[in-house]
C-alpha cells in the first residue's frame, strides 16, 4: 500500500516516507499517526479518534498528541501556520487536505496479473556521476545487457508498477539484464543539482554504464532518451551492440527551425511555471493528454500523479527547457552501430517527421512506422505494441 501526496509516497509495509529520493526519518508513533489521517482523510477526527486509533485506548497527555501532531506537520513540509496538508478545525480536531492518491494491487489483479508477477524483481543502487551529483539505477533480469536511457521524468519504483510503463520494462527484462535510471533532477536521483543540460545528462548516462561495468550492450532511447542515445552511441561505438531508438528527435523545440515551435515551448513552460505545482492537477492533464491521448482513465491517472512524485515544479521547468535545447544533428552521421528507428504516426509530442530525420540520417537506420497518437507505446494499443515488441526483440535477436 502507498499513499502519495505532492512530491511525497508513504509506504504503509516498508514503514518508509520519501520527499522525492530523499528518506524522511520518521518516529513509529508519528508515522503511525500519518498512516490514520490517510486512511481517515474524509473526515475531520478528533483527539479522541487518535487516542483510540493510534493509541489503541491508552492515556496519552495532551502535550504528546500535540507533540506527534506537530512531527506529523515538520515530515511532510508543514506547520501549524502553513497547514497545507494537517489542518486544525477548531474545536473538532484535525484532517489531512492534500490530494492524495492511494495504490494498492488487489487479490484480483494479482490473479489476473500473474504473467507480470512471474518476471524478476528489480534492485536499486546508486553511482555518483562525475560532478558529485547521485545517480539511481536499476538492474532486473537476466541475459544481454540492455541500458534504457532515461527520458522525461521517470521514476525506477513507480516506473516498475504503472500501467504505463510496466508491460515494456517487464517485457524487455524477460530476456535482458534491464539497466536503467533516473536521471539527474528527477525519480530517486538527486533533485538538487547545479547543472541540468545535455551534457550532464550525457554525463549520467556514461556513469551508469559505468558503475554496471559492461562492456559491450545494446541502448534503448525514449523520447529525449534517443538525442542521448545517440550522442552515447557516436561517442563510444565499441560499447554500442544495438541502438534502438523510440519517439524521439535530433533536435529540441527550439532548434527545430520553426517559429510556431519556439512559441509552443515557451508556452509549455509558462504553464508549467504557473500550475505543476498546484493540488489541482489540471496543468499536469494537459501533459498528461499530449502523452497519452488513447489512454484509459486509469493510466492517465498514474500519469498525472507520476508527474507530481517525480520531480518538483522548478525542476520540472528545468528540465524541460534543457530538452527543448537538445541538438544532435550533426552526430547522426557518425553513428556507426546498427540502429531501428520507431516512431508513432500521429505522435502528438515529437513529430512523426523528426523520427523520420534521425532514421535518413543514420547510416543504414531502419526505419518502423507505427500506427497511434500516444507518445508513450500502452499494452492496450495493441495494435502498436505487439509491432513495437515484435520489431525490437527481432532487431536485438541479429
Amino acid at each position: 500500500m502507498y499513499f502519495a501526496f505532492e512530491n511525497h509516497v508513504l509506504d504503509v509495509d516498508r514503514r518508509e516516507l520519501r520527499r522525492g529520493s530523499a528518506l524522511i526519518a520518521v518516529e513509529p508513533q508519528v508515522f503511525d499517526l500519518l498512516v490514520y489521517l490517510l486512511q481517515n482523510r474524509d473526515r475531520v477526527v478528533s483527539k479522541d479518534d487518535l487516542i483510540a486509533g493510534v493509541w489503541g485506548g491508552r492515556i496519552v497527555s495532551e502535550s504528546t498528541l500535540d507533540s506527534r501532531i506537530n512531527a506529523v506537520r515538520k515530515a511532510v513540509g508543514d506547520s501549524g501556520q502553513r497547514q497545507k496538508f494537517v489542518r486544525t478545525v477548531a474545536r473538532k480536531g484535525i484532517r489531512f487536505v492534500g490530494e492524495v492518491r492511494e495504490i494498492a494491487t488487489s487479490e484480483a489483479n494479482l490473479a489476473a496479473k500473474s504473467d507480470h508477477l512471474a518476471n524478476p524483481q528489480h534492485e536499486i543502487r546508486f553511482c555518483t556521476a562525475s560532478d558529485g551529483v547521485q545517480i539511481a539505477y536499476a538492474l532486473a533480469g537476466h541475459g544481454p545487457p540492455l541500458v534504457k536511457a532515461g527520458n522525461w521524468l521517470n521514476h525506477l519504483e513507480y516506473d516498475w508498477q504503472s500501467p504505463i510503463w510496466s508491460h515494456l520494462l517487464h517485457a524487455l527484462a524477460a530476456e535482458h539484464l534491464l539497466i536503467r535510471y533516473d536521471a539527474r533532477g528527477n525519480g530517486l536521483s538527486d533533485w538538487e543539482v547545479d547543472e541540468v543540460s545535455f551534457d550532464a545528462f550525457l554525463r549520467d548516462l556514461e556513469s551508469v554504464v559505468e558503475a554496471v561495468r559492461v562492456e559491450r550492450f545494446a541502448l534503448l532511447g525514449i523520447s529525449q532518451g534517443c538525442a542521448l542515445s545517440i550522442a552515447y552511441a557516436a561517442r563510444h561505438p565499441e560499447r554500442v551492440s544495438h541502438l534502438i531508438l523510440y519517439g524521439g528527435f535530433a533536435r529540441g523545440r527550439r532548434k527545430r527551425g520553426s517559429q510556431q515551435e519556439i512559441d509552443g515551448s515557451e508556452a509549455i513552460l509558462t504553464l508549467m511555471r504557473q500550475g505543476w505545482g498546484q493540488e489541482n492537477p489540471a496543468f499536469r492533464q494537459m501533459f498528461t493528454s499530449l502523452f497519452l491521448p488513447d489512454g484509459s482513465a486509469e493510466q492517465m491517472q498514474w500519469f498525472n500523479d507520476l508527474q507530481r512524485m517525480t520531480t518538483s515544479p522548478e525542476n520540472a521547468v528545468r528540465l524541460r527547457y534543457a530538452v527543448d535545447e537538445f541538438d544532435v544533428t550533426d552526430l547522426l552521421q557518425h553513428v556507426k552501430v546498427p540502429t531501428l528507428v520507431l516512431h508513432c504516426r500521429n505522435d502528438s509530442v515529437h513529430p512523426f517527421e523528426e523520427g523520420r530525420r534521425v532514421a535518413a540520417g543514420i547510416p543504414g537506420a531502419r526505419f518502423v512506422a507505427l500506427e497511434g497518437r500516444n507518445h508513450l507505446i500502452l499494452e492496450s494499443d495493441t495494435a502498436a505494441w505487439d509491432r513495437f515488441l515484435e520489431e525490437v526483440k527481432s532487431f536485438l535477436r541479429t
